[in-house]
């Protein structure tokens, strides 16, 4: 545990060394406040929710979260330091999880600045409290799956930016699994078993469950699975590309 910490210590303050960081949060803000506000009709809408900022999360994390994992591995990869963090005392495991967390916990920070809009709605109104809550939990445990997946994919190339498209597509196609176009498209010639599967697949089906306030185990156990699945072909994406 304690090398895993070193780990996350050095890649936790990484983030903070460059503007990238700063550029990052700013741009996250931003872009929930513009999806809250204009698109999502905040106000307009006369309901003391955080539905409006939530909606949206899927898709903002499609985009922002694969610009934080493309490079958790790739820039190693290019500059030739992988090599050298694998002769270090610790373990595979222990530096996969170290920088998944230390992306993770940056991602919290990002999201935990979201804060005022919290504010903002217990001001106006009175919200249900332990339902924006849940919608955080999600939330967070949505953006972890976004980064074990941008991870692994990082893992398997030296290019940044191929690093990003590929992560794009991929976490793109487990959201648009959950469209009500792709699941009307597959019940007009497929059981419903196979829509329910391709269903099950989507991070809409879940956010959205847990973001109204229901807190079902399987959505959890839906989160944290493919975070460790994916953080597992992380580390055989590395043990592969070792020498290469």
């Amino acid at each position: 545990m304690s090398r895993t910490l070193s780990i996350f210590r050095r890649e936790f303050q990484g983030y903070f060394a460059t503007p990238v960081a700063y550029v990052f949060i700013v741009i996250f803000l931003f872009l929930t406040g513009l999806f809250t506000f204009y698109i999502g009709a905040f106000y307009e809408r006369g309901q003391a929710d955080l539905e409006p900022f939530f909606r949206y999360h899927p898709w903002l994390y499609m985009l922002l979260i694969p610009a934080i994992s493309m490079r958790l591995w790739s820039e190693e990869r290019r500059s030739g330091t992988l090599e050298l963090l694998l002769t270090l005392p610790i373990s595979l495991a222990e530096a996969v999880v170290g920088k998944f967390l230390a992306a993770w916990a940056f991602t919290a920070i990002a999201l935990a600045l979201t804060f005022p809009l919290w504010l903002t709605v217990n001001y106006l109104g009175n919200p249900d409290n332990t339902v924006i809550a849940a919608g955080y939990l999600g939330s967070l445990l949505m953006a972890g799956g976004f980064l074990a997946i941008g991870s692994c994919i990082s893992a398997l190339t030296r290019n940044q930016v191929v690093a990003f498209v590929i992560s794009f597509v991929v976490c793109f196609a487990f959201n648009l699994s959950g469209f009500p176009l792709v699941l009307d498209f597959f019940s007009g010639w497929a059981p419903q078993a196979v829509v329910d599967a391709v269903s099950s697949f989507s991070f809409l089906t879940h956010f959205n469950s847990i973001q109204k306030g229901v807190i079902d185990l399987r959505d959890i156990i839906f989160f944290t699975s493919l975070i460790a699945v994916w953080l597992y072909a992380n580390m055989l994406a590395i043990e592969s590309g070792k020498g290469h």
